[in-house]
């Protein structure tokens, strides 16, 4: 990375003119000001060293990445944020990356610019995330959510998305359906989906069941009913479905009575967050519930403390509703065995 020198002399100040374009801009002049910052951008220059002082003795800006604030779990948990950043004298500088991962470099580096003085972020892979490097090079204090590491020691804050995906099916399970499908949204732009995967397989190995491929949808939010269809027909067709998220599986019910699919009697749908809508739909929805609001608040404690490390585990539950029931008694003649 080139250093500070470099941007002076590109810009023609000296290197004091050049630090204090960083430090203290108001003392320059307007066109000073604007030629050391041009010529930061252009070498890629980023003041660590300067950022770290204004971290601890100036900013009182976090910065928060989120994939989404079109799913309620999210616009939710950024509400918690900002109450519990708000009380410890904070304000919030929010982006989403729109569940793209390559978004997701160019919103932290202009973050960074900004000065915050950390971040809250959920990345698409945790795991093998470069943003996350660069942060910890830049010295940067960062606590994921939702993400879960399976790799790293990143901090984290988050349910157990393997465990509650098992118990959900489990719930299923136990209902007497035994063709259970897993629906997601891309799965490469997330990893808790591909963990909540790893939770059904388990439920379905251990009832001595087979897993079934995931059914991937285009979107997180919404469904699209032509890729689940094949699935429910033949002679052993889906009697239940698990959504990665509620929205998800609320544009699937939505889709499903379109089709003349009844929820639950022909299908039963549950969904993963939780969001408070789901139970005001008709039929109401099943499904795994994040608490969202300690979630929030717990990431600022956690960022602001800066000691944490590793991951703290909050809990989850298993909301019932009426989107779920035993299956059909054609259904469960369908899935036995032959003699």
């Amino acid at each position: 990375m080139s250093d500070l020198i470099n941007v002076a002399k590109l810009a023609g100040v000296s290197r004091a003119t050049a630090a204090r374009a960083f430090s203290d801009p108001h003392l320059l002049r307007t066109d000073t000001l604007q030629k050391v910052l041009m010529a930061s951008e252009q070498l890629g220059f980023r003041p660590n060293h300067i950022a770290r002082q204004l971290r601890t003795q100036n900013s009182t800006t976090l910065g928060v990445l989120l994939p989404s604030l079109l799913n309620p779990i999210f616009a939710r948990q950024l509400q918690a944020m900002e109450r519990q950043a708000r009380v410890a004298g904070y304000g919030l500088l929010v982006a989403t990356s729109d569940y793209q991962p390559e978004r997701e470099a160019a919103i932290v580096e202009h973050m960074l610019r900004q000065r915050v003085a950390g971040l809250v972020l959920t990345v698409a892979d945790a795991d093998h995330s470069a943003v996350l490097q660069t942060l910890q090079q830049a010295e940067m204090p960062f606590v994921l959510t939702h993400n879960v590491p399976q790799e790293s020691h990143w901090p984290a804050i988050c349910v157990d998305n393997r465990q509650a995906m098992q118990e959900a099916t489990d719930h299923l399970l136990a209902l007497g359906h035994r063709h259970i499908g897993m629906v997601a949204g891309p799965m490469l732009q997330s990893d808790r989906a591909r963990l909540r995967y790893q939770g059904y397989g388990d439920a379905m190995q251990r009832a001595g069941l087979l897993s079934l491929p995931v059914i991937e949808m285009a979107s997180h939010t919404q469904s699209d009913f032509a890729r689940l269809q094949p699935q429910l027909q033949g002679d052993t067709p889906l009697s239940a479905v698990i959504c990665t998220n509620d929205l998800l599986a609320i544009s699937l019910i939505g889709a499903a009575a379109r089709a003349g699919v009844r929820i639950p009697k022909q299908l039963s749908v549950m969904g993963f967050d939780g969001i408070d809508i789901g139970e005001h739909m008709a039929p109401s929805l099943a499904s795994v519930t994040q608490p969202v609001d300690l979630l929030g608040a717990g990431a600022i404690d956690m960022l602001l403390q800066q000691a944490s490390r590793g991951t703290r585990v909050l809990p989850h539950q298993i909301r019932l509703g009426a989107s779920i029931a035993a299956p059909a008694l054609s259904l469960i003649a369908n899935s036995r065995e032959p003699s």
